[in-house]
């Protein structure tokens, strides 16, 4: 068990934690995979997209007209998401609906639950596009090679499509690994002000559960010189400043004179 503000190990039993003396409750939270649709108004679990016979029927006939590839271009692209049962509308650009606060409980405090989900890496997309533009490369070489014109018209925008589906997935990717970084450099924010605005490399991976090059890949991202700087101790320690945090204290004392 952990602490939900600072990340710090609990012993079973213990009601406050050791490290930032915030009082550990005993309540488990509910679930909260139920969401309300902003539309109709049903609340309770989504269903594929698939399962709606109307979305099969339309897979079905993009399938027939388009030699199978509309088809499986449709399936890719709407495969995970989830739908109302009731009226259809996509769920996959709503929150999940908060639970409702057990009678005598105090909401938890803002950055103390779970963290958000982490977008989606985009890899389906990626493969999905490196398989398309292979397919297209051979659909245009052989169009040229038997003075096809369809084959290679077919060809150029079946590339042009894997192009934007492998450009889209990359994209994904590269949110996700910001989203990932945003998330860590938060961590470190609220280690740092529990620690009195210095860490060490090695205190942010114990802390964070986390390798020492990766702690040391995110301090030096956060590290700027100004807000965040890096300086070496007479013995030789690396470690890392937070000015605001060390000097919070002067700082709420108002201006002085």
């Amino acid at each position: 068990m952990r602490c939900s503000t600072c990340g710090e190990t609990l012993e079973p039993g213990t009601n406050r934690c050791p490290t930032c003396g915030v009082a550990v409750s005993t309540w488990t939270p509910m679930t909260t995979t139920l969401r309300r649709c902003p539309r109709c108004g049903y609340q309770g679990d989504g269903i594929p997209y698939f399962r709606r016979a109307s979305h099969v029927a339309l897979l079905i006939g993009v399938s027939l007209f388009t030699y199978g590839l509309g088809g499986l271009a449709y399936w890719a692209f709407r495969r995970n998401r989830i739908i109302c049962p009731n009226c259809g509308l996509a769920w996959h650009h709503f929150s999940y609906a908060l639970p409702p606060v057990p009678e005598g409980r105090a909401p938890a405090l803002v950055g103390a639950g779970a963290d958000p989900p982490l977008p989606r890496a985009g890899l389906f997309r990626r493969i999905f596009g490196v398989g398309l533009i292979l397919l297209a490369t051979l659909l245009v070489v052989v169009g040229i090679v038997e003075a096809e014109a369809v084959a290679i018209a077919v060809g150029s925008v079946m590339g042009a499509t894997g192009t934007a589906s492998f450009w889209w997935g990359l994209k994904g990717l590269n949110e996700r690994r910001k989203a990932l970084m945003q998330r860590l450099q938060q961590k470190v924010l609220r280690l740092a002000t529990l620690k009195g605005g210095i860490l060490t490399v090695t205190e942010v991976a114990a802390e964070l559960n986390l390798s020492i090059p990766g702690a040391e890949k995110i301090l030096i991202s956060m590290d700027d010189g100004f807000r965040v700087r890096s300086d070496i101790s007479e013995e030789g320690v690396l470690y890392y400043e937070f000015p605001e945090v060390m000097h919070r204290k002067e700082l709420g004392s108002g201006p002085v004179g």
